[in-house]
């Protein structure tokens, strides 16, 4: 190093003591907000899991929708009734959807033809009766004009020219179409003379005699029945009884252990997927709209019934 080189000043960018303690506390707090930052991001809940849509909203509330709700009708008025549509969606479309165990299929005039021939009391009187494979209302818990909308619904789609059934005239609705009474004649009032009046002696007073009073005793009120712990779900009642409750098209009867000992070795989760993709006669879902978590609760719920 030469003499003028040696003589260059050497200078470093803190040149103060203020700017030394600047520097000795970015020092540490940079790193600290760095580490805090990093720490809230990978623990963030609301981060969206890659390649899944497990956490989303819909997701969710999805998984934790109630198995079974409770409907509330009145049964008098038409407009509570549902409409023939509406009865093949919730209840019909498992079996006629697609034709299985021998039901015909939905729009398929060559399969309705010769039931559409028998007239519409036959075909009203074999689905509230249950016919064959098909339990009664179709194992359902519908009112009789539902049905028989779902069945001029079904038929005139296969073919036929059914009238749609009228429901009937509420009470409301018969009462104001009734006349009303004539009003009654006013009597005309007859005038009476006005007798003397007598005078009559005080009656002698008397201690009144408190009647004694009666205790009647309030009768117990009945105690509610206990709920049963096995009660079946709402979705097997409405839709997996149609072939599960009787054992038709090689569904594992309901209880029936000898039927379901070659299944039970799936579990539960294996159970459940095969009910969600669908397995022989089945269709995916049973043929139903419901959640994966409503077909795993009937799944566990008829496993149960063969421990």
């Amino acid at each position: 190093m030469s003499d003028a080189e040696h003589d260059l000043p050497h200078e470093g960018p803190i040149k103060t003591p203020k700017q030394l303690v600047w520097a000795i506390v970015a020092s540490f707090v940079v790193p600290i907000i760095a580490i805090i930052l990093l720490v809230n991001y990978v623990v963030a809940d609301k981060m969206p899991a890659a390649g899944s849509t497990g956490l989303t909203a819909e997701a969710v509330a999805e998984r934790i929708q109630p198995v079974g709700r409770i409907e509330i009708k009145d049964v008098s008025d038409p407009a509570a009734q549902r409409t023939g549509e509406q009865v093949y969606a919730a209840q019909c479309v498992t079996c006629h959807g697609s034709g299985v165990i021998g039901a015909p299929k939905f729009g398929d005039a060559a399969a309705w033809s010769a039931r559409v021939k028998t007239g519409y009391e036959a075909l009203l009187a074999s689905a509230l009766k249950g016919k064959a494979a098909m339990p009664a209302q179709g194992g359902g818990d519908f009112s009789d004009l539902e049905v028989a909308r779902a069945v001029v619904y079904m038929a005139n789609q296969g073919g036929g020219k059914f009238e749609p059934p009228k429901a009937p005239p509420s009470a409301a609705t018969t009462a104001a179409a009734a006349p009303a009474p004539a009003p009654a004649p006013t009597p005309t009032p007859t005038p009476t003379p006005t007798p003397t009046p007598t005078p009559t002696p005080a009656p002698a007073t008397t201690p009144a005699t408190a009647a004694p009073a009666v205790a009647v005793a309030a009768a117990p009120a009945p105690a509610p029945a206990a709920a049963k712990a096995d009660a079946a779900p709402a979705l097997y009642t409405q839709a997996c009884s149609v072939c599960h409750a009787a054992g038709v098209a090689n569904a594992p009867k309901l209880g029936d252990k000898a039927a379901w000992a070659p299944r039970l070795a799936a579990g539960v989760d294996g159970l459940t997927a095969s009910a969600i993709k669908g397995k022989g006669a089945m269709p995916p879902k049973g043929g139903t709209g419901a959640s994966e978590a409503d077909i795993k609760t009937v799944v566990a719920y008829m496993v149960a019934s063969v421990k």
